[in-house]
């Protein structure tokens, strides 16, 4: 028997990175009983039930079976990311969609599936041109190549049927639990070591190296509150760019972020470089289509996204630093 009663649930796949994490407090606070699904798991997520998955590397049919069990109606990939080797990013963010959608094929009713891909898809934009759906992909590094081969993979299967899905082309994202490997996060990095330098009294100051580029950054917490829109909204097959629609220096950034770590700006050194990214010298959403089809837009400053982003990391060193020796 059906309990009417009973919340729907959602699956995050990555749940323990950080779109992961603030994709499944979304859903938590928007009424979802949530399964995290993800290799390793974290302490953060005690609120959800937890499954140890690498689904990359699942049996379709027990993924199907894990789903069907947890009555789940909707799934989102948040998996992938900063991994080393092409291999490797395949992987994650090829392999795994494959395994999904093979899974999702065996269940007496499919769930939803909202697939968290990258701006990145759409490969090198020329100065000043805000990007759009309409904009043809054209991947050229190893990462948005197969993010975007996962993304296809999602809108392929729903073009014949076989899936309910839509594809969010997300920006770089800001805000608490940023991962290290990215651009921002390794300037925080090297802010924390300056910042426990200068606490110490042995502070020389810092040297960042920052490139002449401009760049679309969201809050992740704006993503997540986009993922939950778009598990709900009835659009099917769609694309749809995530992001704050402004192009933003990272001299900027850097700004913002040095500001919320209580370094004196004088403190640091900045050092040109030529643009060596992911995403090349500028990005800058179009979210004219988020929008109209999920009512979304951004609401978080970039001002206090970096504060955010300082104060959590700070927090998860202070733990760190007290938890006793083993």
């Amino acid at each position: 028997m059906t309990d009417l009663n009973a919340l729907p649930t959602a699956a995050v796949l990555g749940a323990t990175g950080c779109v992961g994490r603030e994709v499944c407090a979304a859903l938590g606070r928007a009424g979802y009983d949530v399964l995290a699904v993800a290799r390793r798991p974290r302490p953060d997520l005690a609120p959800h039930a937890f499954h140890a998955l690498d689904v990359a590397a699942a049996d379709p049919a027990a993924l199907a079976a894990l789903l069907t069990t947890a009555r789940v109606e909707v799934v989102v990939n948040a998996t992938g990311g900063w991994v080393s080797t092409e291999e490797a990013m395949h992987h994650a963010h090829v392999q795994l969609v494959d395994r999904l959608l093979a899974a999702t094929a065996l269940m007496p009713r499919r769930p939803r599936i909202v697939q968290v891909g990258t701006i990145h898809e759409y490969g090198f934009v020329p100065d000043g041109v805000p990007i759009d759906e309409r904009v043809e992909p054209n991947p050229t590094t190893p990462y948005a190549r197969t993010k975007h081969a996962g993304s296809e993979a999602v809108l392929a299967a729903t073009r014949a049927g076989e899936a309910d899905g839509v594809v969010l082309r997300a920006v770089n994202v800001c805000g608490p639990h940023t991962t290290r490997a990215s651009f921002l996060g390794t300037v925080m990095a090297k802010l924390a070591e300056a910042s426990e330098a200068s606490e110490a009294s042995e502070s020389e100051g810092l040297e960042l190296t920052i490139a002449d580029a401009r760049r679309d950054y969201v809050d992740v917490r704006d993503l997540a509150d986009a993922v939950v829109r778009a598990a709900r909204a009835p659009v099917v097959g769609q694309v749809i760019n995530i992001g704050r629609g402004e192009a933003v220096s990272m001299r900027e950034l850097v700004s913002l972020l040095v500001s919320a770590s209580g370094i004196p700006p004088h403190a640091v050194r900045e050092r040109s470089a030529r643009v060596e990214s992911k995403g090349g010298g500028w990005t800058q959403a179009d979210i004219t289509l988020a929008g109209r089809l999920l009512d979304w837009r951004p609401r978080i400053p970039l001002a206090r996204a970096m504060a955010d982003m300082w104060a959590t990391d700070r927090a998860v060193r202070s733990a760190v630093h007290a938890r006793p020796a083993d």
